[in-house]
Parts: C-alpha cells; sequence; structure tokens
C-alpha cells in the first residue's frame, strides 16, 4: 500500500511539475514572439532614423553647396574685363598692313588686377609682288636687255613717268583672312 499511497503522493507533483513545464515554455514561446515583434518595430525605427539621418546630413551638404556655389557667383560677379581698341596700319615698302589692336584690363570691382595687355590681329594685308618688283628694279632684267639702242638715261626717264603714270609695275595685292600676326 506504501506504493500506491507514494504514487498518489507523486502523481499530483509530478502533474504539477508537467503544467508547470509547459506553461514556462507557452509563456516563454509568447515572450520570443513578443520580443521579436518589439525587435522589429525597434529595427523599423532605427532604420527610418538612419533615413532621415541621411537625408539631412545630404540636404546640409547640398544647402553648403549651394551657399558656396551662390557665394563664388557672387564673387566672379566682381570681376570684369575692360576692353578698348584701335586700328593701326604699317606701310614698308613690301607690304601694307591693317591690324587691329585690342587692348584689355582686367578688374575687381574697381580695382585693376592687370596692366594693358595688347593683342594684335591682322585685318587686311597687302603684300608687293617682291619678285616683279625686282624684275622691274634689276639693270639685268630681259626687258632691259632687249632695248639695246636705248639710253640709259631715257630708260630711266620712261620707267619714272611709268611708274608716276600708273602704267607701270603694278603691285599684287593678296589679303590674309584675318590671321593673327
Amino acid at each position: 500500500m506504501q506504493i500506491d499511497a507514494l504514487l498518489w503522493i507523486l502523481l499530483p507533483l509530478f502533474i504539477a511539475a508537467g503544467s508547470a513545464l509547459l506553461s514556462f515554455y507557452i509563456m516563454q514561446a509568447r515572450m520570443e514572439v513578443a520580443i521579436a515583434k518589439e525587435r522589429e518595430t525597434l529595427s523599423e525605427a532605427r532604420a527610418e532614423i538612419r533615413t532621415c539621418k541621411n537625408t539631412m546630413e545630404e540636404r546640409v551638404r547640398a544647402t553648403e553647396q549651394e551657399a558656396r556655389r551662390r557665394a563664388l557667383d557672387e564673387f566672379m560677379q566682381d570681376f570684369r574685363v575692360e576692353e578698348r581698341h584701335y586700328f593701326r596700319e604699317n606701310k614698308s615698302v613690301a607690304a601694307r598692313q591693317k591690324a587691329m589692336v585690342l587692348h584689355e584690363r582686367l578688374y575687381f570691382r574697381n580695382i585693376p588686377l592687370s596692366n594693358w595687355v595688347e593683342h594684335e590681329m591682322v585685318v587686311e594685308q597687302e603684300m608687293a609682288d617682291i619678285q616683279h618688283l625686282a624684275k622691274g628694279c634689276s639693270v639685268f632684267s630681259t626687258k632691259a636687255l632687249s632695248e639695246e639702242g636705248k639710253t640709259a638715261v631715257s630708260r630711266l626717264l620712261e620707267q619714272a613717268a611709268a611708274s608716276a603714270g600708273g602704267s607701270g609695275p603694278q603691285l599684287a595685292t593678296a589679303t590674309n583672312n584675318g590671321q593673327a600676326a
């Protein structure tokens, strides 16, 4: 009988321990589910905070860059270039040249930052035909040798009259299409 009594005493204890263990595991599972939900909401909140932080940093950087760009634009607007130009004509025996001379000077507000810089651009260039001039002025040209019967003085007088009247050797003209010298 003692085994029956011991069995009846241990059986409720065993059932109580089993139900306690079962309720412990059920509560543990419920706690894990609740913790998982909390972790999920926490990770969503962290991701949202991280996104907001990144957007704010990007906005701050963009605002700083925009402010720098505006400041640089305002600074660059204070620079200006003053220009003046005139035409120069150089005449020589062999050539006649027209050029446009451009002077530039850099200013910051009203303060000159540089001296005048000069650029010369050839507008028109007329060159005498040097070979033609050389043949006309040479004593040993074929034209001079063919006129054997005339004296040297009469030839010189004819050449002078021809060059004054315009019937002498003509200058060949060539234009340079705006190439800078």
